[in-house]
C-alpha cells in the first residue's frame, strides 16, 4: 500500500469519525426531546414515578450530549494539530534539504547562517510541542470536570418540564425552554 493511499485512508477515517460523532450528538438531542415530552406527559397526568424516571433520563442525556460535544471539539482540534505537525515535519524536511544545498553551494562558508536557520526551525518545533502539551493538559482538566458529575438539580429539570407544559397549553414558552436549557448547560460546565 502506497504512502498516498494510507494517507487517504487516514483522512477518510478522521472524516468518518467526525460524522459518527455528529450523528451520535443528533441522536442524543432526539432522546432529549423524547424524555422532555415524557416528563411533560407524566407531570400533566400526575405520575410521580414516571416523572422522576424521565427527569433522571433527561439529566443523563444532557450530560452525555455535553460530553459528546466536548469529545467532538477535542477530536477536531487534535485533527487540526495533526495537520500542523505534518506541515512542520515537511518544513523541517525542506529545511534539511535547503540547508544541505546551501552548504554545498557555499562550500561551508555560510554554515553559521544555515545553522542559525536550522536552530530557529528546531525552536519552532519545540514551541509547537509545548503548545500541544499545554493543550492536552488543559483538556485533561476539562474532561475531569465533566466526568465529576452533573451539577444539575432535579428542580432545574422540573422547571424545564414546567416551561414545556406551559408552552403546550398555549403560553409562548419556547424562549423560556431555551433559557432553561442554557442555564442547565451553564451549570454542567460550571
Amino acid at each position: 500500500m502506497s504512502k498516498a493511499t494510507r494517507e487517504i485512508e487516514k483522512r477518510m477515517l478522521i472524516k468518518r469519525t467526525i460524522n459518527d460523532m455528529n450523528k451520535h450528538i443528533a441522536a442524543l438531542q432526539a432522546q432529549k426531546k423524547k424524555y422532555l415530552e415524557s416528563a411533560k406527559t407524566a407531570k400533566q397526568k400526575g405520575l410521580a414515578a414516571q416523572l422522576n424516571l424521565a427527569v433522571s433520563a433527561l439529566k443523563s442525556v444532557i450530560l452525555q450530549e455535553q460530553r459528546a460535544t466536548e469529545m467532538l471539539l477535542n477530536f477536531e482540534i487534535t485533527s487540526g494539530m495533526k495537520d500542523m505537525a505534518e506541515m512542520t515535519s515537511q518544513f523541517l524536511e525542506g529545511m534539511g534539504v535547503l540547508s544541505r544545498e546551501m552548504s554545498r553551494l557555499t562550500s561551508n562558508k555560510d554554515f553559521v547562517n544555515v545553522q542559525k536557520e536550522f536552530e530557529r526551525a528546531v525552536v519552532g518545533v519545540e514551541v509547537r510541542t509545548e503548545q500541544i502539551d499545554a493543550f492536552l493538559d488543559m483538556n485533561r482538566g476539562t474532561f475531569a470536570n465533566a466526568a465529576s458529575g452533573a451539577n444539575i438539580s432535579d428542580e432545574d429539570i422540573l422547571a424545564l418540564v414546567g416551561a414545556q407544559i406551559d408552552e403546550s397549553e398555549g403560553a409562548p414558552a419556547g424562549d423560556e425552554i431555551d433559557a432553561e436549557l442554557s442555564k442547565i448547560k451553564t451549570k454542567l460546565k460550571g
